[in-house]
């Protein structure tokens, strides 16, 4: 997979605007980029993640409760840490800053919760093309991805494709929520996806001259953006 930005991005959904801010931009002290409104009464507050984007979606609507299972734990690595530091959000997402290069890390973790280890080493091996550094863990760009079984976690019945609009909509609710990896070309790396037998969530669809974006998803169902970015690839395929 030709990435065209080696970190991967997260997306949260919450209802606790004032607070998650407070959180992320003050606690944290992660430098707030730019807002940008999704639609469907949804705002996307992004703050720099040392290379990624911590995407903070707020809905104007109430969303349904946290769910098990998922992505269920972001590390971040921090030079001032002098050992590992566990901690909760806001709306109870558990996070952590650790000293930076232990456990390999050295820009961030995202942990998920599986119900199937094995399919997702195929998955994160084979389909993403990331790098295997041990049973479970994964580096794509400079981003290690790692999963455990999870006997919470449940895996999605499998549904057929729908619009990115359905799919934004269909993965609200409260915690990190989705990934977004940034490639070179979005078409391309779709329909390899599909060639593989991968499970999709929305075709290709362009954002105005801003992005051209798509959807798979993970072997429990859980939502990752593919995303061809004009600011990093240059002018989008008309």
């Amino acid at each position: 997979m030709e990435l065209a930005k080696r970190f991967v991005d997260v997306g949260i959904f919450t209802n606790r605007l004032d607070e998650m801010r407070a959180f992320y931009g003050e606690r944290i002290r992660l430098p707030y980029e730019e807002l940008l409104p999704v639609g469907g009464g949804v705002r996307q507050y992004r703050y720099g993640l040392l290379g990624s984007v911590l995407k903070i979606n707020h809905s104007r609507d109430p969303l349904p409760a946290r769910v098990a299972g998922g992505y269920r734990k972001l590390s971040i690595s921090d030079p001032r840490t002098p050992m590992p530091l566990p901690m909760q959000d806001p709306d109870g997402n558990d996070l952590e800053l650790v000293p930076t290069g232990q456990r390999g890390v050295n820009q961030i973790e995202i942990q998920i919760g599986v119900t199937d280890e094995a399919a997702f080493e195929h998955f994160y091996g084979e389909a993403l093309q990331a790098d295997r550094l041990a049973a479970g863990r994964f580096k794509l760009g400079e981003t290690v991805i790692s999963f455990q079984r999870d006997p919470a976690a449940v895996r999605a019945t499998r549904s057929p494709s729908a619009s990115a609009a359905d799919v934004i909509a269909s993965m609200r609710a409260v915690g990190m929520r989705y990934v977004t990896v940034q490639v070179r070309d979005v078409d391309a790396e779709h329909r390899r996806f599909m060639s593989m037998g991968v499970w999709e969530g929305a075709v290709p669809v362009s954002l105005g001259a801003v992005a051209r974006i798509s959807f798979i998803r993970d072997p429990d169902g859980n939502f990752i953006e593919i995303s061809q970015r004009a600011s990093l690839t240059g002018p989008l395929p008309d």
